[in-house]
């Protein structure tokens, strides 16, 4: 930047600027969290008035199955489903400012390498073992991304944070209160104490092994709230890198698998009750698909035990990432660096995420405005599609994120943290679960 020109007067020619630098929300538009807000409302009021975008099958077993899923009526559901997010893209682009064009080209192109992935996870096999789709998602961006230079219009396209906040947003219509409470307070109890221990121990733990504060603070929520989750909303909290981000995702699902399978033995060989079992898994283990897989495993009681648990930790979700941003604006923000100079209610108001405003009201919508017979007729929809934009999301950062990089850059440390943090959420769950529902 040339001497004498403020950041108001400097002026860039077009050209010069790369094409992610290119592609930059300009001035007078929305910012990327309330237009997300927005989009998300859009969704849910479209589902509320009955609009219905029917989601395709992708379960198979067979090759019967398989031929069933490219029948043509499921091919236009698909097509159905792409236009519907494809619409919503652009008119989020063009809320933020944000140039179409790239979109128009390269959106497509996630769409279906994610409809890939999905029919990978439809698999039977891979569904028995309880592998979420978003690590199909993330394996195939990773793998087309490493191995592939992608084109210009192709990187244009690729909006991770965008796709994943939509998805956050129609997270709280799943987060109903009341039934929570009338699963009883126990496992609201557990998960209040388990957060707050695991995610302390965590933090502190990342601190003694030099980790930086970004990755520490994503890993430390993922291993203590709800896994994938919780890593992208305080991801979006801070304002994370994606990389980290997808970092951290990979260790929580590749730590999900050996938990989901040996929990239940081990508790079976210690003979733990079914309320106890369930609420152990429902509290140590990171992803929603992983508990409700291990918990068939044992048994009904332990099935719906591990799920109230599970369902309670989410609720935290929302307090977490609030709390999360005030505490990054206060520590990272220029105006909090020195002692005697904290940021203002203003700055934290700036830098809060916006999108946390949008799942606490779809949340508060669907748990006290909305009739239970609407709330049932709708609910499917909007999870089914909400699962569609974290599946788009996780292809977005696969393609992005080159897998080298990723681990020279981050090293060995945050997975022996991991490991670590998690063998103590393990520990002190099993204890609370003995304590409070022995």
């Amino acid at each position: 930047m040339n001497e004498g020109l403020t950041s108001g007067e400097t002026v860039l020619q077009e050209q010069d600027l790369s094409p992610e630098l290119q592609n930059l929300p300009k001035r007078n538009f929305l910012t990327e969290d309330w237009t997300v807000v927005i989009l998300g409302f859009i969704i849910i009021g479209l589902a509320i008035l009955g609009f219905h975008v029917e989601a395709p099958k992708y379960k198979w077993s067979d090759t019967a199955g398989l031929t069933s899923v490219f029948a043509g009526e499921n091919l236009f559901k698909l097509l159905g489903q792409l236009i519907f997010t494809f619409v919503l893209l652009i008119l989020g682009g063009l809320l933020t400012g944000r140039k179409v064009k790239p979109y128009l080209l390269g959106f497509p192109v996630v769409f279906f390498l994610t409809a890939f992935a999905l029919l990978l996870a439809g698999n039977r096999t891979m569904e028995d073992l309880g592998l979420e789709a978003v690590i199909f998602s993330l394996f195939v961006g990773l793998l087309v991304g490493n191995t592939i230079k992608l084109p210009v219009w192709l990187k244009e396209a690729l909006s991770a944070e965008l796709l994943v906040k939509i998805g956050l947003v129609l997270l709280g219509t799943n987060v109903i209160f009341s039934d929570i409470l009338k699963a009883g307070s126990l496992g609201l109890i557990q998960s209040l104490v388990v957060v707050l221990s695991v995610w302390y121990f965590s933090f502190w733990l990342c601190k003694k092994f030099k980790i930086d504060e970004e990755l520490g603070l994503m890993l430390s929520s993922a291993v203590s709230i709800c896994g994938v989750s919780a890593a992208i909303a305080t991801s979006g909290a801070i304002q994370g890198d994606s990389k980290k981000l997808s970092y951290v995702v990979s260790m929580v699902l590749i730590t999900a698998i050996p938990m989901m399978i040996f929990m239940p033995y081990i508790a079976n060989y210690f003979g733990f009750s079914e309320e106890v079992t369930g609420a152990w898994l429902g509290g140590s283990i990171d992803t929603s698909g992983a508990v409700v897989a291990s918990g068939s495993l044992v048994g009904e009681t332990a099935l719906k035990i591990s799920t109230i648990v599970k369902f309670s930790q989410n609720v935290l979700l929302g307090v977490a990432a609030l709390a999360i941003s005030v505490y990054w604006t206060y520590t990272n923000h220029p105006a909090g660096q020195g002692a005697a100079s904290k940021p203002s209610l203003g700055v934290i108001w700036e830098r809060f995420p916006k999108f946390v405003l949008g799942f606490i009201g779809a949340s508060l919508l669907f748990s006290f405005f909305l009739q239970a017979d609407t709330v049932a007729a709708v609910k499917g929809d909007i999870k089914s599609i909400q699962g569609l934009w974290f599946a788009l999301a996780f292809t977005s950062i696969g393609l992005e994120t080159n897998f080298k990089d990723l681990i020279r850059e981050n090293s060995k440390r945050p997975f022996w943290v991991f490991l670590i943090a998690q063998l103590f959420n393990i520990i002190i769950t099993l204890i609370l679960a003995m304590l409070l529902f022995g």
